[in-house]
C-alpha cells in the first residue's frame, strides 16, 4: 500500500484514457447539482478533498472494470488502477470540470438536469465565504430563465455573452489554450478586467490547475476479501457492498469462461432467473423487483452453495470446515458455483413445498428467511433421502424447534455450519440431536409477550394453528389450507376484539398475544365486531349451520366457544394457552419449560 498526491488534472486524463476505471461492483454515479456545485467550491478554495483509494490491477483486473460516466470511449482500455473510494467526488469533477458537454445530474427533488457549470469571477476573488454562491450552474443552452421562461436572466451562449457576464465556463479550465483565449476576449471588454484577472487567476484558477488529490494505492496482491472490507469501511456515506456484487464483478472478469462463451458471465441475470422461477412457483419466496431481494436473498443462495461445497470438500479429506461465511463466498470460484447452482435451485424448490406443508405460504409469514439456507444445503447433500419418513419427520422436528426456540435470531453464521453437519449425521440416525433441536426451549409465558410479526414463534403458532386443521369462520367447508390462504385473504384477527376491550373498560395487555389472535380470511373478519357471543350468532347463521355445529368450527382453532359465548375472557386466555403450549409441545417434540417449577 502506497500513498500519492497526484495533480487533479492528471487524474481526470487518467479517468479519460481508461487508466483508472471502476471495479464492476461500485454502483452508478448520481450527485444532485447542489452537491456539485459545493465540491467544486471546495476545489477553488483549494481546501482538503478527502483521501481516495485505488487498487493496482498489474495489468489484469481481478473484476470486471467499467468507465466512469462520461469516459466511456475508454471501455475497450485494460485500467492500471481501480477506483473504490472517491467515485462520486472524481465523477463529478471529471464531467463538471474535464467533458466539453452538459453534465447529467439532478435537482434536490430529483428531477433530472442537464447543466454547465460556471464561476463568477468578481464574487470569486472576494471573502471566501462567498465562494459557494460564486459557483453557478445553467441549463443545456446556457440560458437562466424566470417568468416561466419568459424572461432571460443570463445568458451565456457564447464567449462573449459569458465575458461580458464574467462567468468563466469551467469545463475549459486545464485546456490552456481556450483559458488563455477566453482571457483575451475578456480583457479586451474593459481595461479593468486585467487587474480582475489577475486576482482570479491567483485565487481561483490557480488553485484549481495545482490541486493535488491525495491518493491511497492497494497493491495488486491484496485479496479479494480485503478488496471487500476495506470498501465497506471507506464507503461508510453509502449503501454497504455485498458479497454478491462484488461477486459478480469477479465472475464478470473470469478470462477463462468468457473465452470459452464469447461473452462475460452475467450473475445477476442467472440469479434473476433463479429467484423468479422459485417464488412463481412459492411466494413465500418473495419477489425480485428494480434489483431488490424481498425474502430469500442472493446471499442466502451463495450461502447454500457454499454450504454445499465446503461440506463436499471436508468428505473428500479436505481439511478445511464446512462454512460458510464472507471469505468462503468470495473463495466461491465459478466453476463450483455453475455445477452447484442447479442444485442448489431444486433443493429450494423442495424447501418452498415443505415450508407448505407447513402451511407457510407467504413471505411476510416466514418465521426466518436465514434457516431455510442450511435446510437447502441438507437437501442439496440428502437429495431423495429428506423424503422418507423418518427423515423427513426429523427434519421437521429440527425446523419447530428452530422457529418455537427462536434459534435463528442472533448470528446466524455458526448455526449454519452445526446445523449442516448434524442434521445430515442425525437424519441418518447414527448421532444425537442437532444443538437447535437439544439447545430449543419455549417458555410457557412467552405466550404473552408474541405480539406482532417481529418474533419467529408468533409467525410460527399462526403457521401451526392452520397446520393442525382450524377451519375458517365464514369459509368453512373444510380446513384452511395453503392455497385458501391467499385466495381468501387470510390472516391474524383478534378472538376478543378490541372494540371489545373498549367498551369493558378493560385494559389487558394479554390483548394483543398471540393467544387471542387466530387465522381467520378478511370476510370472517368483517363479521367480528362487538362481543364475541354476538358474531358468533351472525357467523353461524351466515354458514347456514345449526349454532352447536358451528361451535365445533369455533374449536378447530383450540378455542373455547364457551368461554366465548360466556365473554369470559380470562377462562377463554388460560384454556388457549394450555392447548397452544400442547401445539407447541407436538411441533418440538419436548415439553415446555415453566417460570414457576412448581407449575409443571
Amino acid at each position: 500500500m502506497g500513498l500519492d498526491s497526484p495533480r487533479l488534472k492528471d487524474v481526470l486524463e487518467g479517468i479519460w484514457t481508461g487508466s483508472l476505471q471502476l471495479p464492476d461492483f461500485q454502483r452508478d454515479w448520481k450527485w444532485d447539482d447542489q452537491r456539485i456545485r459545493e465540491l467544486i467550491a471546495t476545489v477553488t478554495l483549494d481546501y482538503p478533498l478527502g483521501v481516495v483509494m485505488t487498487l493496482e490491477t498489474g495489468g489484469e483486473s481481478p473484476f470486471r472494470a467499467r468507465p466512469l460516466t462520461g469516459a466511456e470511449a475508454a471501455q475497450t482500455v485494460t485500467p492500471d488502477h481501480l477506483l473504490l473510494d472517491g467515485q462520486q467526488r472524481l465523477t463529478s469533477l471529471f464531467q463538471a470540470l474535464h467533458l466539453d458537454r452538459p453534465v447529467r445530474t439532478v435537482d434536490a427533488r430529483n428531477k433530472e438536469l442537464k447543466r454547465w457549470y460556471y464561476v463568477d469571477i468578481a464574487r470569486a476573488v472576494g471573502s471566501a465565504a462567498d465562494r459557494d454562491e460564486a459557483i453557478v450552474s445553467v441549463p443545456e443552452d446556457k440560458m437562466l430563465r424566470s417568468d416561466f421562461a419568459r424572461k432571460i436572466l443570463l445568458d451565456l451562449s457564447t464567449t462573449e455573452l459569458e465575458c461580458e457576464a464574467g462567468y468563466f465556463p469551467l469545463h475549459r479550465v486545464f485546456d490552456v489554450q481556450q483559458v488563455n483565449a477566453w482571457q483575451r476576449v475578456f480583457v479586451r471588454l474593459d481595461d479593468a478586467n486585467w487587474d480582475l484577472w489577475s486576482r482570479f487567476e491567483q485565487y481561483v484558477l490557480n488553485h484549481i490547475q495545482a490541486f493535488q488529490i491525495p491518493m491511497i494505492k492497494l497493491s495488486a496482491s491484496t485479496t479479494k476479501d480485503a478488496v471487500c472490507s476495506v470498501f465497506e469501511r471507506v464507503n461508510t456515506g453509502g449503501v454497504p457492498l455485498n458479497v454478491f456484487e462484488l461477486l459478480t464483478a469477479t465472475y464478470a472478469g473470469d478470462r477463462d469462461y468468457e473465452l470459452a462463451h464469447g461473452d462475460y458471465y452475467r450473475l445477476p441475470d442467472v440469479w434473476q432467473d433463479i429467484k423468479k422461477g422459485l417464488a412463481a412457483s412459492y411466494p413465500v419466496f418473495g419477489r425480485l423487483e428494480n434489483g431488490l431481494d424481498d425474502g430469500l436473498s442472493s446471499s442466502d443462495f451463495l450461502q447454500a452453495v457454499a454450504l454445499v461445497m465446503t461440506w463436499e470438500r471436508k468428505q473428500a479429506g479436505s481439511t478445511a470446515a464446512v462454512s460458510c461465511k464472507r471469505r468462503d463466498l468470495l473463495d466461491l470460484p465459478l466453476e463450483e458455483f455453475r455445477r452447484l447452482a442447479p442444485r442448489v435451485t431444486k433443493a429450494f424448490e423442495w424447501v418452498g413445498e415443505f415450508l407448505n406443508q407447513q402451511c407457510i405460504v407467504r413471505a411476510a409469514d416466514l418465521p426466518y428467511r436465514t434457516q431455510l439456507v442450511p435446510l437447502a444445503a441438507v437437501r442439496t447433500i440428502l437429495n431423495d433421502k429428506t423424503d422418507e419418513s423418518e427423515l423427513l419427520e426429523r427434519i421437521t422436528r429440527w425446523y419447530w424447534c428452530g422457529v418455537l426456540g427462536e434459534m435463528y435470531g442472533g448470528s446466524t453464521e455458526s448455526r449454519f455450519t452445526r446445523d449442516v453437519e448434524q442434521l445430515v449425521v442425525w437424519t441418518q440416525g447414527t448421532s444425537e440431536a442437532p444443538d437447535t433441536v437439544t439447545e430449543a426451549v419455549f417458555l410457557s409465558d412467552r405466550l404473552d409477550s408474541l405480539t406482532t410479526r417481529n418474533s419467529a414463534a408468533y409467525k410460527g403458532i399462526y403457521a401451526l394453528l392452520i397446520k393442525q386443521g382450524a377451519v375458517d369462520w365464514y369459509y368453512n367447508e373444510a380446513p384452511l389450507n395453503p392455497g385458501t390462504l391467499l385466495q381468501h385473504s387470510v390472516d391474524i384477527r383478534q378472538v376478543f376484539p378490541k372494540s371489545w376491550f373498549t367498551r369493558q373498560q378493560v385494559n389487558d395487555s394479554r390483548a394483543n398475544s398471540i393467544v387471542n389472535k387466530t387465522p381467520l380470511s378478511y370476510r370472517a373478519s368483517r363479521s367480528m365486531t362487538g362481543s364475541p357471543a354476538s358474531y358468533l350468532t351472525l357467523l353461524a347463521q351466515e354458514s347456514g349451520m345449526r349454532p352447536e355445529w358451528f361451535d365445533d368450527v369455533v374449536g378447530t382453532h383450540l378455542v373455547d366457544p364457551v368461554a366465548l359465548h360466556d365473554g369470559d375472557f380470562d377462562a377463554f386466555y388460560s384454556d388457549r394457552s394450555k392447548q397452544l403450549l400442547e401445539l407447541v409441545n407436538a411441533a418440538m417434540g419436548k415439553r415446555t419449560l415453566f417460570r414457576d417449577l412448581a407449575d409443571q
